[in-house]
Parts: structure tokens; C-alpha cells; sequence
């Protein structure tokens, strides 16, 4: 499991473990030290003997390269701005069903709804929320009500608190 941190901050650990090392501390204190376990000060201590200092540089972090580029993505977030009813949706939500099938739609790549989720992520982009309104609202009567009523209430009850 990857320990949390930046590539900066793993690679800085790593070089004050190596310079522990340096100065005759021994593994398991210096493993004490720098929170890693004495097995990964070990495999440190040897890949900075096999390749020298390019040993310690930070790696690249795990995981499969993304289906979708940089300009693929920013053309993505724009069609998402666009609206779910824009692309022929009956209500305005975005679901991850209808994510991936616009995402096949627009650029050829399968996937799942979970796969979808991820760019989203990636994207740092969240689904905008529908209002919340009830379907007998009236609005011509919510603004009589702040235009005639409520002045009058409110005069009302200043003028009986003086």
C-alpha cells in the first residue's frame, strides 16, 4: 500500500532515512524515525547501492495511463455544462449511466458508470443539483406577499412593540 504524501514528501523521507543510514543510526531506529517499516529502509539502503542516486528520485505514482486526454476532458466538462436535457435527456440530472453513454456518444470509449466516476474525479467536476421546488409553488403570489404583505405586517408589529 502507498504510504500518503506527495512524490516530494516520500522522496525528502526517503533521503533523511539515507542520511541516518550515513551517520551509523541502524535500521529499525531510523525506520522509527522516518514512520516506514525497517524492510522498506533496507530496500532503500540497497536500490541507493544497485543505482546510486537516481535511487532515491520519487517514482512515478501506480496506475494505467488515462483513456482520455487533456483536450478530451475540457471538451467533456463542456458538454456536461451544456446540461443533461441538451442531449436529449427528459430532466436535468446527470447520471453516471448517461455520463458514459455521452461519453461513448462523443468520443468511442466504453465505459462503465464506476469508470465514468472516476474522470469525474479526476476532473474535480460535481453534478450541479436541480432546485428544490414544489410543483404548487406560485410565484406571482410569493411576490404579492413580499410587496404587500409582509411591509404591512412588519409595520404592524413595530408600531404595537413601541
Amino acid at each position: 500500500m502507498r504510504p500518503k504524501g506527495t512524490q516530494q514528501q516520500l522522496e525528502i523521507r526517503r533521503r533523511v532515512a539515507m542520511a541516518l543510514l550515513q551517520d551509523s543510526w541502524g535500521v529499525r531506529k531510523v525506520a522509527r524515525h522516518v514512520q516506514a517499516s525497517p524492510g522498506s529502509v533496507c530496500r532503500w539502503r540497497d536500490t541507493l547501492g544497485h543505482q546510486g542516486e537516481t535511487g532515491r528520485n520519487a517514482k512515478r505514482h501506480p496506475g494505467s495511463t488515462p483513456k482520455l486526454s487533456a483536450e478530451p476532458c475540457q471538451s467533456l466538462l463542456a458538454l456536461l455544462s451544456q446540461g443533461a436535457r441538451a442531449h436529449g435527456y427528459r430532466n436535468a440530472l446527470w447520471t453516471l449511466r448517461r455520463i458514459a453513454a455521452l461519453m461513448e456518444r462523443h468520443f468511442g470509449l466504453a465505459y462503465c458508470p464506476s469508470g465514468g466516476w472516476r474522470v469525474l474525479r479526476r476532473l474535480k467536476w460535481r453534478p450541479p443539483k436541480p432546485a428544490r421546488r414544489a410543483r404548487e409553488r406560485d410565484e406571482d403570489a410569493m411576490a404579492r406577499w413580499r410587496t404587500q404583505t409582509w411591509p404591512q405586517r412588519k409595520k404592524t408589529r413595530v408600531a404595537n412593540l413601541t
